[in-house]
């Protein structure tokens, strides 16, 4: 008798985590085909001239000790990083809202290598800002001198006034991300930090988009939260005295203050991942896109493929996840879904993603002290450039540079391929960031020594079009029993890497267990606790 096959599109985080499941706790082979010839989808490590670009930014914290324990088996914390004490009795730990978490490093020894010295993680520092009137601004917002005086006594004291207001008389139905940002901080710090900047991800004004996006990505941030984080820090517990636990599992995940991060990029551990996949007796097809879903009844049968060759490839299985864009899937099928559930699969709207990765002598900017920016990212909430975040890749990982005397930047742009900035040339597109970065004070044009484009389709599922009638993809996918969605954009859902990881852990949990109901992977970063229980 041959062992169960799982045709697994698409090898991001989601799906690679779905096969090495699969292979550790069941007996089913998994098959991953990905479309492009690259490992990680958004997740992975772009390399130029010994550079590295992280698509997006891809800080490695979660919530859920099932998670951090997966990511720490798989590279452990680099040497500096772990207690000298074979014993153990001085755990690892990851600092954020001022308290000491122990890291779950129960899976690994401290004195466990691995056989790559460059495959471990390290523990870095987490600085974000918001650049806006030409000023550094902390985010999340603190309430520190620097942050009135930039501001400014006018537009404080209205904040303040704005602020009051919203907590006395909210918006009784948060419908749209606006009612959702203006009953949390108020109208005037809307539009001083959020409007501009959230209106460049997604293309549309916040009245436009659905107050979910805000309670998946942004849900426990507000000026109320700002405040108890500057309290908590300052008169939080000690780390063990009673309290401290309920304090760490209360933070947000916007307000941690260190994170792991593989040395070589996050490119680097899924790369590990596909590799234990092929090792351990599953495949892996690169340049395998995915075209018809074979559908019998209320099952699927098998999924056909062409390969970059051009040739057509069938894979016949017993069970399939799918990471590929809902949109998609629903046009792939053999059997047509129905009418109303195609026409809210074409009405999804999907946001396209550019980065421009600038190698430069120098910032035309630096800390207080004259040192190095330290960001990992800046939010460039100016109303007057079209570039929305900035990454400073020497500041995720030393080794994502291959010349530590240079600054590897990278500026990311977000549109639609509809959108003439998505045609431009790679020539017109670095000239178009040189000179964005140049006008708002940054970067010294002359200061760049090269430059390196990426384009990314389909990054960001959107929470508008006909978003707001999902639930009838949903119920219908629901129905086909071996097809499991997972994933950001196989759920078009916003999930962050953890939450893409635990949609395919919980399905691979379905699938051992006999558990027919799908509901719980749809709970995942949607229902607020869900990482918070102990596995």
């Amino acid at each position: 008798m041959t062992n169960p096959r799982a045709i697994i599109i698409g090898a991001g985080p989601a799906g690679l985590t779905a096969g090495l499941e699969l292979l550790r706790r069941t007996s089913i082979r998994p098959v991953v085909l990905e479309a492009s010839g690259e490992i990680g989808g958004i997740s992975r490590t772009v390399q130029y001239k010994g550079n590295r670009m992280d698509i997006g930014g891809h800080r490695f914290f979660s919530k859920s000790d099932r998670v951090m324990r997966w990511w720490l088996e798989l590279m452990p914390l680099e040497a500096t990083a772990v207690p000298a004490s074979d014993s153990g009795s001085t755990p690892a730990q990851i600092r954020y809202q001022g308290q000491q978490r122990d890291l779950p490093t129960d899976a690994f020894p401290s004195n466990k290598r691995p056989d790559d010295a460059h495959r471990v993680m390290l523990l870095r520092p987490r600085k974000s800002r918001i650049y806006f009137l030409r000023r550094f601004f902390d985010y999340p917002i603190k309430l520190t001198a620097d942050t009135l005086i930039n501001l400014g006594l006018g537009r404080t004291t209205r904040a303040g006034i704005s602020y009051c207001r919203a907590a006395l008389f909210p918006r009784r139905e948060e419908r749209t991300l606006e009612d959702f940002l203006v009953n949390r901080f108020g109208r005037q710090l809307y539009h001083l930090f959020f409007e501009s900047y959230t209106e460049k991800v997604w293309g549309v004004p916040c009245s436009q988009i659905s107050a979910e996006w805000g309670a998946q990505r942004i849900k426990g941030l507000s000026l109320r939260g700002v405040v108890m984080h500057f309290l908590k820090k300052t008169f939080a517990p000690r780390p063990g005295s009673p309290g401290s636990e309920v304090a760490q599992k209360a933070t947000e995940t916007s307000l941690i203050e260190q994170f792991l991060y593989p040395k070589l990029g996050p490119g680097q551990l899924w790369e590990h991942v596909a590799d234990l996949v092929q090792t351990s007796g599953g495949e892996l097809h690169l340049q395998m896109k995915v075209d018809r879903i074979i559908l019998d009844g209320n099952r699927v049968t098998a999924i056909e493929a062409t390969s970059g060759d051009g040739q057509r490839h069938t894979f016949v299985g017993d069970y399939f996840f799918s990471t590929m864009p809902v949109q998609e899937l629903i046009r792939a099928l053999s059997v047509p879904a129905p009418e109303h559930v195609r026409m809210v699969s074409e009405g999804l709207v999907y946001r396209d993603f550019i980065t421009v990765g600038l190698l430069a002598s120098r910032l035309a900017v630096h800390e207080k002290d004259g040192s190095p920016l330290k960001d990992n990212w800046i939010y460039i909430q100016e109303a007057d450039v079209q570039v929305g975040r900035l990454q400073i890749f020497n500041n995720w990982s030393p080794a994502m540079v291959a010349d530590p005397d240079t600054v590897w930047i990278g500026l990311e742009y977000f549109c639609y391929q509809t959108d003439p900035i998505w045609s431009l040339s790679d020539q017109e597109m670095a000239a178009l960031a040189i000179e964005e970065i140049g006008r708002i004070g940054l970067l010294a044009p002359e200061s760049v020594l090269d430059s390196h484009v990426v384009r990314v389709a389909k990054t960001y599922p959107a929470y508008f079009g006909t978003y707001d009638r999902f639930d009838q993809i949903r119920e219908f996918t629901n129905g086909i029993e071996n097809l499991f969605l997972i994933g950001r954009n196989g759920m078009h859902k916003y999930n962050n890497q953890d939450h893409s990881m635990l949609t395919a852990m919980t399905a691979v949990d379905n699938i051992s267990m006999g558990i027919n109901d799908k509901s719980n992977l749809w709970e995942i970063n949607t229902e607020m606790e869900y990482s918070e229980e102990k596995k």
